[in-house]
């Protein structure tokens, strides 16, 4: 960090003497970020809505799931989906849509051609270093897939002296965790090393999950000018799935499992070293050179009704992250210049399975594996994603008060796609037949090469009323391109020619289109502290999961244009030395503007599904002196109604639940904690939908208890 910049981070820095008493107060340091330029800078001159948990935070919260972080946030909700698996809504629907990019390190864990939705059970969560969400399109350092919003999960730093932690929970439900956190420095290197053993059993039917993660990164000093700091993490997760229940289950029996069968492993290893050389006291070059491998063995829970396969994916990425910085007058502007590269290749191996069905006495259907019938592979190809991204940021000031920002980046993207099947010729292949699902053909495209190219432009003001109080003016042009999945692996059909049909429409996909405009508020003090923001967003040529009401199969289409339109608040307010008060809220309203993928189906107006309006969450802290540091906290969450079809002929009434959890010091080595997640014991969904039988419920947690120790020396 040049010595400009580092005094002007100090210049923020709030203190001095009440006007009231004349007394002294304590230092307050202005919030930074470090996503929107991958360096820290001054959240009043970010023209964006970020929010930010911090390392401290995280640990005292000890999360099991990334929604307890997340939930916390403006505008953020996360569904738990089984284990840690998650669906996100982040000015858009609860999805699993690949509309969001995840970071570690501002680095993505996946390249955009092999998205998973649940990327944050990749990342070791609970012993991160913070956790920043840039809500809506990202800047222009990033490309494809940030459209509702960029998790940027921070490693841990080293120490400055020698540490070793160690923290072992036990809980309801078969719930064990063991966590343990080591770290030292010198003068020229500091280390931090972490480990994260996690096993539940599961308080549904057959649904434990295990996790094994660690984190390994050493930061070093190599001269006055040059800092490296390499990072190596590792996760591997072994988790099953619970199928959605119907209301008599979701009533009666909402322990039951009707697909226990489904299940996913999961290994990501990730490597990266960020080369930071600065020139001289206003220029920085910085290169992240990274490796990636991932791999996932899964049979969907999901596709069971209508598509059951069990399939391997797997990917590695070689790439890396380059930008020069510099900074000069007049007008203290900032350039910089970068260029983003990433080149991953993958495959996928999918097998047609045979399953059986029964009756329950709910009335809802069960699937057992058959195996007195063959699997039969369906998909097999290699597929090459390639991506290049040259891109320019600059800022400056004209006043004091006011910053401009801009940027543009140009992203070229390509599939090399190698089909398996039939010599790499087009055509389709049969899946099991003879059992249900019944017969099935699947289309398969010819060798190909998919290309897509996008200019995404970014303009921003912001403009500080105060040193605590500043506004923020933004629009920003965003893409995503659709993933290999989507290009390249079809629906199962009916006939050989309706599979081939729907496999040659998939190489025509579109991206999706992204125009965002937003307007914020945000100030901060020693008492209190807020932040509102207002969003309206256009996506066009948004690819969507078509259901075709004749044969039930499933496609990826374009689909039109989307609205999403929506304000957050965030509030928090000192009540006192032992009580605080936090809060964040948001309304939003996001439809179908023109989305018609037949004659006899047209949505356009209506409000698109699984997208409440009101998300809602209230934490009340009381830390007295007594609790040596420690404290107890409530926690309210609120979900708003939501309609569960696109057709706006069912709706789920949303729910509240009640969060109990507190801490207690010892001494500075020694800490016991507890917490009671859904303290009433309320029923409820943690998402709800609509099949041809009626409503289904994927059930949320009962009241659960974890208690657990921290020691530290």
């Amino acid at each position: 960090m040049n010595s400009k910049y580092l005094a002007g981070l100090l210049a923020g820095i709030v203190g001095g003497a009440n006007a009231a008493d004349g007394q002294p107060h304590a230092l307050h340091l202005e919030p930074t970020t470090i996503t929107a330029t991958r360096e820290a800078q001054k959240l009043s001159e970010i023209p964006a809505s970020v929010v930010r948990s911090e390392g401290h935070e995280i640990a005292e919260l000890r999360p099991r799931h990334p929604s307890e972080v997340l939930n916390r946030m403006p505008g953020v909700r996360l569904s738990n989906l089984s284990g840690e698996g998650h669906s996100t809504a982040i000015r858009q629907p609860l999805t699993t849509a690949p509309v969001y990019l995840f970071l570690e390190d501002g680095i993505p864990t996946r390249s955009t051609g092999f998205f998973n939705h649940n990327a944050l059970y990749e990342i070791n969560v609970p012993q991160s270093g913070g956790l920043e969400v840039s809500k809506g399109p990202g800047s222009a350092l990033y490309g494809s897939d940030a459209i509702g919003g960029i998790v940027n999960v921070l490693t841990p730093e080293p120490p400055p002296q020698a540490e070793f932690g160690l923290s072992s929970e036990i809980g309801s439900y078969g719930w064990k965790r063991l966590l343990l956190d080591a770290g030292d420095s010198n003068e020229r290197d500091g280390f931090r090393a972490s480990l994260n053993l996690t096993r539940m059993d599961g308080w549904q039917e057959h649904a434990g999950y295990d996790r094994q993660s660690a984190l390994l990164r050493w930061d070093r000093q190599q001269s006055d000018a040059l800092r490296v700091k390499t990072v190596l993490s590792y996760s591997q997760i072994d988790q099953a799935h619970v199928g959605s229940l119907n209301q008599a289950e979701y009533r009666h029996d909402e322990r039951h499992n009707n697909i226990p069968f489904s299940t996913r492993q999961v290994e990501a290893l990730r490597i990266s070293s960020a080369f930071d050389y600065e020139l001289d006291a206003n220029s920085l070059l910085s290169f992240t050179p990274y490796f990636r491998d991932n791999s996932m063995d899964i049979i969907p829970s999901w596709s069971v009704s209508y598509d059951p396969s069990d399939y391997t994916t797997a990917n590695r990425s070689f790439g890396f992250l380059s930008k020069y910085r510099v900074d000069f007058e007049p007008l203290r502007t900032r350039l910089i210049v970068g260029l983003d590269y990433d080149y991953s290749p993958g495959s996928r191996e999918e097998d047609s399975i045979a399953l059986t069905r029964t009756s329950n006495a709910h009335g809802a259907t069960d699937y057992q594996l058959n195996q007195a019938v063959a699997p039969v592979r369906i998909y097999d190809y290699d597929v090459t994603f390639q991506s290049i991204s040259p891109y320019l940021h600059g800022e400056l000031s004209p006043s004091d008060k006011l910053r401009l920002t801009a940027g543009l980046r140009y992203d070229r993207m390509q599939y090399d796609y190698d089909n398996r099947f039939n010599g790499g010729q087009a055509g389709a292949s049969q899946g099991v037949s003879g059992a249900f699902p019944g017969n099935g053909w699947y289309g398969h495209a010819g060798d190909d090469k998919v290309r897509y190219r996008h200019l995404s432009p970014k303009l921003g003001a912001t403009y500080a009323f105060t040193p605590s109080l500043s506004a923020f003016v933004a629009y920003s042009n965003a893409f995503r391109a659709p993933s290999e999945s989507q290009v390249f692996r079809g629906s199962r059909e009916s006939n050989a020619l309706r599979a081939q049909a729907a496999a040659d429409a998939l190489l025509d996909l579109k991206p999706v289109l992204v125009d965002n405009y937003e307007i914020g508020l945000r100030g901060y003090g020693k008492r209190l502290d807020y932040q509102v923001s207002l969003y309206h967003m256009t996506k066009k040529d948004d690819i969507l999961s078509f259901q075709d009401p004749l044969t039930n199969q499933r496609r990826a289409v374009n689909a039109g244009e989307t609205l999403h339109r929506g304000i957050e608040l965030g509030l928090g307010v000192q009540l006192s030395d032992a009580w605080r008060l936090d809060n964040s809220l948001s309304y939003a309203k996001h439809s179908y503007e023109k989305w018609s993928v037949s004659d006899s189906l047209d949505y356009s107006g209506k409000e698109m599904e699984a997208a409440p309006r009101v998300i809602g969450n209230s934490r009340l802290n009381y830390a007295p002196a007594a609790f040596n540091g420690g404290r107890v906290e409530l926690e309210w969450q609120h979900l708003g109604s939501y309609w569960r079809d696109a057709a706006n002929t069912s709706k789920y009434g949303g729910h509240d639940l009640l969060h109990l959890r507190g801490n207690y010091l010892f001494d500075a080595q020694t800490e016991v904690f507890a917490s009671l997640s859904n303290l009433l014991d309320k029923r409820y969904a943690e998402t709800s939908g609509l099949n041809n039988s009626g409503p289904t419920y994927n059930a949320g947690l009962p009241r659960n208890l974890t208690v657990g120790v921290q020691l530290r020396w």
